[in-house]
């Protein structure tokens, strides 16, 4: 067996941390490149790391990082440890509590903070602090200490944590019921035809890319989606919206709003880190790369949340500022539209 050949502890244990059914339209394609499409924040050079150990089975067999995927396999990807984000330690990590009693919390989550641990970031999660803050919250289904809902690693705003038991129940089947009011702000790009309307587009995740969700023309491939959006303030080559969610799927605005022509700015999953509206104008470009360094991440906002209080029955709202990354670039693009339009 040569140096670089695949070896395998049969004494140990092993832990599955990814598993992919290849569907039959695949084209071949190197396995390490299929995983670094679908393993967010993989690296090439950890795939062919873990290749060279063993860790990569396709068909129940050890294969190289040279192998080519093809329809109708079946890949695992096998560890002797079991994943990290199984592996919950509370964490010293300051939160901003907007509200607090016995049976629930509302966080403000800052942009950048991952919710719950998962490949790639298995600390500094909201959950990590949590456990730090706070003792016994329950476990959802997916073993998630308090978590009744989550919103995307960069997007600022709004959550709901359970503290006991009945409390995520009743949470849980109010956002499964879709009566949980839920108001995001987005900046996108674009000026938005109408001033308001209603989005309604089946969300799946894109079979070619992962990482992205993409919109289904049936529920075959996806899961019903609905937002309702409604224009705050136009500024020309982008438009300030209101998003009010129906439904919750994975990356939903983000996803709706591009269909429709409009994707948030500096979403850079989805294309939106890039000019789509606009001029060719050297100052025009370099004005907006100035909005882009200001604004490190896709312009979105939890800004309000209302639901019956399972305790009390009480009708609660809440609402969050915009954060200053957002508003400082929406001050930059009121001015520049007034200029513009002199």
């Amino acid at each position: 067996m040569g140096k670089d050949s695949p070896k395998l502890d049969l004494e140990q244990e092993l832990h599955e941390h990814f598993a992919f059914d290849i569907d039959s339209g695949q084209e071949p394609l190197r396995i390490d490149k299929f995983l670094m499409s679908r393993i967010e924040n993989a690296t090439r050079n950890k795939i062919q790391k873990a290749a060279k150990e063993g860790s990569i089975r396709v068909n129940d067999k050890i294969v190289k990082s040279s192998y080519k995927v093809k329809k109708d396999d079946k890949i695992r990807i096998l560890f002797t440890h079991p994943p990290y984000e199984n592996l919950l330690t509370p964490e010293k990590i300051d939160l901003d509590i907007e509200y607090e009693d016995d049976s629930i919390i509302i966080v403000n989550k800052r942009s950048g903070m991952v919710v719950h641990p998962g490949h790639g970031n298995y600390s500094g999660t909201l959950i990590n602090a949590l456990l730090y803050h706070f003792e016994n919250l329950p476990n959802n289904s997916s073993n998630r200490p308090g978590l009744v809902h989550r919103i995307d690693k960069d997007t600022s705003g709004l959550l709901v944590v359970a503290k006991t038991e009945k409390s995520m129940t009743l949470l849980a089947k109010q956002f499964f019921k879709k009566s949980v009011e839920r108001e995001y702000y987005a900046l996108v790009w674009g000026d938005v035809k109408d001033n308001e309307g209603v989005i309604n587009a089946p969300i799946g995740r894109n079979p070619k890319n992962r990482l992205q969700m993409i919109v289904y023309e049936d529920m075959e491939g996806g899961k019903e989606a609905i937002t309702n959006y409604k224009v705050i303030e136009r500024f020309g080559y982008v438009t300030l919206v209101s998003c009010r969610l129906q439904t919750g799927r994975t990356h939903q605005i983000r996803v709706h709003m591009k269909y429709i022509g409009h994707t948030l700015f500096n979403d850079e999953r989805y294309g939106g880190n890039k000019i789509l509206k606009g001029t060719v104008y050297t100052k025009y470009k370099q004005f907006v790369d100035n909005c882009l360094r200001l604004l490190p991440r896709q312009a979105l906002h939890a800004k309000t949340l209302g639901f019956i209080h399972p305790k009390t029955k009480e009708k609660l709202s809440f609402n969050s500022e915009i954060p200053d990354d957002i508003t400082s670039v929406i001050d930059k693009w009121r001015l520049y539209s007034k200029h513009k339009n002199l």
